[in-house]
């Protein structure tokens, strides 16, 4: 009878997520950015084989899943039955104000909920805590060693004995509140990563608290169920051991040796697995990694790279975004049409003054709603010039050079190609150059590579599409993600740490939103003294120009091509 009351909690919640809207949903995921405390340097033994593999069993089934659970046990939902005396007040105490006063709403309607239709408590007992809630208390403890802030957590005591009811009932409230907050960290929901930077384009994968309630109640050792909440990436779990050894642990004796937490290096190892928990659980089979301070993108095939390629990307004024997107098709030898922001920045300001070579110089045909306008006949003062279109041709001096690789996004971000003559930029170290899409310094391969593994394509058809099609667009024959990212340490397989440049100055704003101070993180590197890309020789009549105008295509140069 306890197995079908708790399933028909499971049903219960798919019912209230499909039936609450978008209230709900807004309640959920809700979170200010606020800063916390530096992570305590106290760090406990990292879990043995045997325990990865009971965290494994433990851990949450997919949210996926929810609908098809909820449609099987429709029909076994209980009757309500007369509450124990510690739920009778645990319902009376939810609507303590001083109780709800700081409470994250999503949990307080959470637990408003799993009470509503419970009988008994879930740790309270009259001797205290349950040997379950005992072991709930001791991994939220041990917070700090998963990246998280142990003091961030109000935790009762785990030996108090509750000398009363009301008593009991406030003890397993709190409790609950600390695992619903701690799962919700867990997750990446201490951080909206849009307040820290809008360039944090992502949505953390947040589990829904009453979802968590359900799990943690039904699973056989709470303290493996909120282990198996944080990422399994990988890479997530290489730099936390990482950060173990950066604090002076032992992770095999779990024994502290000289901890080191406000060192800088630990502090970006934190920061970094933060960003972990903002990555989508399932990156994708094969995917495309696009880590623009490290200027490298990588195919991965089943957890392991296919291939590399160096990368340019945006300046630090028109910076790379960092977000997930499907791709969907690649075109070959492809049209280019200026986005808006060169439109409103490079273009019309100079149409507004009447210079008009730089359609010419730049081989820009211009539109309006589909037909061809003669630009000298516009008044560009008065018009709204953001309706125009200005597109330049496919061909040798188009600046997207051969191939565009579309994963569409609101950013209108993607990856390209770039001119001949623009190749020598892959030899620096630092590659910031142009608006925010990324050129790559091995397109064809590139598209040999994913097409080769999507399509099933031969090389040989790959290389006729790069040489004699116009437009040709390919459409990706499955699911390929492509992921924007800002990694600056990676932990290497030997367990090396591998750290690039904080390019954006983003590991700046994180270290000041997780540890209230950006101190031991230098400012980004200024804006590269590079030359103009793209600019003509001094023997051809486009270096001949005016000095308006060559001041003008100075300008432009950087822009174009993204």
């Amino acid at each position: 009878m306890r197995g079908k009351c708790l399933i028909a909690v499971v049903f219960c919640a798919a019912q209230i997520l499909v039936l609450g809207g978008e209230h709900v949903h807004a309640q959920i995921s809700a979170e200010t950015a606020q800063p916390t405390a530096p992570e305590p340097s106290q760090t406990p033994d990292l879990p043995s084989a045997a325990d990865a593999a009971a965290a494994e069993e433990a851990a949450p089934a997919s949210d996926a899943d929810a609908p098809e659970a909820a449609e099987a046990v429709a029909e076994n939902v209980p009757e309500p039955v007369p509450a124990d005396p510690v739920v009778a007040a645990i319902r009376a105490t939810l609507a303590d104000p001083a109780l709800r006063k700081g409470a994250h709403d999503g949990d307080l309607a959470a637990l408003d909920w799993f009470y509503a239709s419970r009988s008994e408590p879930v740790w309270v007992t009259a001797m205290g805590f349950s040997a379950r809630a005992q072991a709930a208390l001791f991994e939220i403890e041990k917070a700090d060693d998963w990246g998280l802030d142990r003091t961030a957590f109000e935790l009762p005591l785990s030996s108090a004995l509750p000398p009363n009811v009301e008593a009991q009932a406030l003890a397993e409230l709190k409790l609950n509140l600390a695992i619903l907050k701690y799962g919700r960290a867990a997750r990446g929901g201490r951080f909206t990563p849009s307040a820290i930077s809008s360039l944090f384009d992502q949505r953390p994968p947040l589990r829904d608290p009453k979802v968590l309630m359900a799990e943690i109640d039904t699973a056989p050792a709470p303290d493996l169920y909120l282990q198996s909440l944080h990422p399994k990436h990988e890479q997530f779990g290489r730099l936390r051991q990482a950060l173990l050894k950066a604090r002076g642990k032992d992770a095999a004796e779990g024994e502290a040796a000289t901890p080191q937490a406000d060192d800088a290096g630990a502090k970006r190892l934190l920061i970094n697995m933060e960003r972990w928990r903002w990555m989508p659980e399932d990156l994708g089979s094969l995917h495309v990694w696009n880590n623009s301070p490290a200027f490298m993108l990588y195919v991965v095939k089943d957890g392991k790279a296919i291939f590399a390629d160096k990368t340019l990307v945006g300046t630090i004024g028109y910076a790379t975004p960092v977000f997930s997107a499907d791709m969907k098709t690649i075109v070959f030898n492809p049209d280019w049409i200026a986005p808006p922001t060169v439109v409103r920045e490079n273009i019309l300001p100079h149409l507004k003054q009447k210079r008009y070579s730089v359609l010419k110089s730049h081989r820009l045909f211009v539109s309006y709603q589909g037909k061809p306008v003669d630009a000298a006949r516009v008044d560009w003062a008065r018009v709204n010039g953001m309706a125009y279109t200005f597109l330049q041709k496919s061909g040798p001096h188009n600046n997207l050079g051969k191939i565009k690789f579309m994963y569409p996004n609101r950013h209108t971000v993607y990856m390209h190609d770039t001119l001949p003559v623009r190749k020598k930029y892959f030899k620096q170290n630092v590659r910031l150059i142009g608006h925010e899409c990324v050129r790559m310094e091995q397109p064809l391969r590139f598209a040999e590579v994913l097409l080769a593994e999507a399509n099933g394509m031969p090389a040989a058809r790959v290389k006729e599409l790069w040489h004699k099609s116009d437009n040709g667009t390919v459409v990706i024959g499955r699911r390929l993600p492509v992921h924007m990212v800002y990694f600056t340490a990676v932990v290497g397989d030997a367990g090396q740490i591998d750290v690039s440049a904080d390019v954006y100055g983003l590991d700046r704003k994180m270290a000041t939103a997780m540890f209230g101070s950006a101190a031991g993180f230098s400012q980004p590197p200024p804006e590269s003294k590079q030359p103009p890309l793209g600019e003509a020789s001094a023997s051809t009549p486009a270096a001949r120009r005016t000095t308006a105008d060559n001041d003008m295509s100075r300008a432009m140069q950087g822009f174009f091509g993204d």
